[in-house]
């Protein structure tokens, strides 16, 4: 298939998990793909992984400077972008008084601050029609406990998807969400949890699933694509819930 034959995308946090499997499926679909990522091991992993096509970008989310390097590296390489899908980001879950100023100020930097300052500085080498679309979880819409951070930083991911779309329709660029529900990947793993309490967690949260499992990388990957193509023109500040039910029941 070739509904992004050309396309030139950058996913941010796309060495793992949903941004992985969104290159696996833009590749597929005959984009051009960058990924950016911090961690060395897991750059070189991806690399392998995805071929030597895709551009790899080593950048720190959280350093919203540090975004002007990311656009100009992908003038550079590609002269201009015509996908990008924010999906860099961490889930840090604990009660609201174990809670310090640095670590809420990470997790907006990360979250939040670092994607608005990469938006901008890749405002002038936006094609016109373009797609931008952000990774704001479930999180946002439901009352689970030790999410008070992380919820809020992806509420205001929505927030941006609505006010965005009214700045920027004029230029061609159209901006979505996807929110995804509880899907089967390693960012569980990074919570920091003794592997008792991990699986405590995980049987929590698929409690709260209607549909009783969890989701998979591959099924937000392929909302992903469709928001990213031709096919999602008429498709701007919306938001695709792929959570089992979870936000809605």
């Amino acid at each position: 298939m070739n509904r992004l034959k050309d396309k030139r995308a950058l996913i941010t946090g796309g060495t793992s998990g949903i941004g992985l499997e969104t290159a696996r499926h833009f590749l597929s679909e005959g984009a051009r793909v960058a990924i950016t990522g911090k961690n060395p091991a897991t750059l070189e992993a991806a690399s392998k992984a995805l071929g030597t096509d895709v551009f790899i970008i080593s950048s720190d989310a959280s350093d919203a400077a540090a975004q002007k390097a990311v656009a100009e590296s992908l003038r550079q390489e590609f002269g201009g972008l015509d996908i990008l899908f924010v999906n860099a980001g961490v889930a840090e879950l604990r009660p609201v008084e174990q809670w310090s100023e640095a670590a809420f100020d990470r997790s907006f930097a990360i979250n939040v601050k670092g994607p608005y300052f990469l938006i901008q500085a890749l405002l002038p080498i936006f094609a016109n029609p373009s797609s931008i679309i952000l990774n704001a979880p479930v999180n946002a819409h439901i009352g689970m406990p030790n999410t008070t951070v992380y919820g809020a930083t992806k509420a205001a991911l929505l927030s941006l998807a609505r006010t965005l779309s009214g700045e920027f329709i004029s230029r061609g660029i159209r901006v979505n969400a996807v929110s995804p529900g509880p899907i089967a990947t390693p960012l569980y793993g990074k919570l920091g949890l003794p592997e008792a309490d991990l699986k405590a967690v995980s049987a929590s949260i698929l409690s709260q699933v209607p549909a009783g499992r969890f989701g998979t990388a591959g099924e937000i990957a392929h909302a992903i694509v469709y928001l990213a193509s031709d096919e999602s023109a008429f498709t701007v500040g919306s938001e695709l819930q792929i959570d089992g039910g979870m936000g809605n029941i």
